[in-house]
């Protein structure tokens, strides 16, 4: 009897606590959060241009660059984002060897990442009204940047500019951040004036 009150026992307590299937917990992903983006106008005296950036985007640093042209070059640091947006401004000056170089120099520029990247997705952007004409390029994958542009107005000024990351490019980790700041390049290029 002892056994068969044992044997019941051990039964009920399989039983109960059998009565859920156990499942697997899915993966689980960081869910990251940006402020949402407080545009200012940027106007730097000595550049020919103006533009809206960030307010997130800090320590902002302008340079004189040498060359054959008047250059500049402009960083929009994101701290708190480990990322950068490197801006270049090149004058034209009217000559058309000028702008073709640019140009091809932008493009290539781009295409080296191809080694690394998984595709690379291009939006052209034309604004008559300003005469601003560009290329933006989305970089997919494991490559050095996720985004870079360019604009000109194709007789004084072009701007070619790029996004890079303080770390290994790990296109997973680093996604959210980089469409946060794909939205300040292309506010970049849309709000972009010519000052001639």
């Amino acid at each position: 009897m002892k056994q068969n009150l044992f044997f019941i026992i051990l039964l009920l307590l399989n039983f109960s606590g059998c009565a859920e299937d156990s499942t697997p917990k899915p993966n689980a992903y960081l869910a990251l959060e940006y402020p949402e983006a407080i545009y200012r106008t940027e106007d730097i005296t000595k550049m020919p241009f103006t533009f809206d950036r960030n307010a997130l985007g800090e320590n902002l640093r302008t340079k004189t660059l040498k060359g054959e042209t008047t250059s500049y070059g402009i960083n929009i640091e994101y701290p708190n984002l480990k990322g950068t947006i490197y801006i270049t401004y090149k004058a034209i000056e009217g000559n058309r060897e000028y702008l073709n170089t640019y140009l091809k120099n932008a493009q290539n520029f781009t295409q080296e990442h191809t080694k690394k990247a998984d595709a690379i997705d291009e939006f052209e952007y034309v604004n008559l009204e300003r005469s601003v004409y560009g290329m933006f390029y989305d970089v997919g994958g494991n490559a050095a940047s996720q985004s870079q542009f360019y604009v000109t107005d194709s007789i004084n000024h072009f701007i070619t500019g790029s996004l890079y990351f303080y770390a290994k490019p790990n296109y997973d980790s680093i996604l959210p951040a980089a469409s946060y700041l794909q939205k300040d390049i292309r506010k970049i290029m849309e709000s972009l004036k010519w000052r001639e």
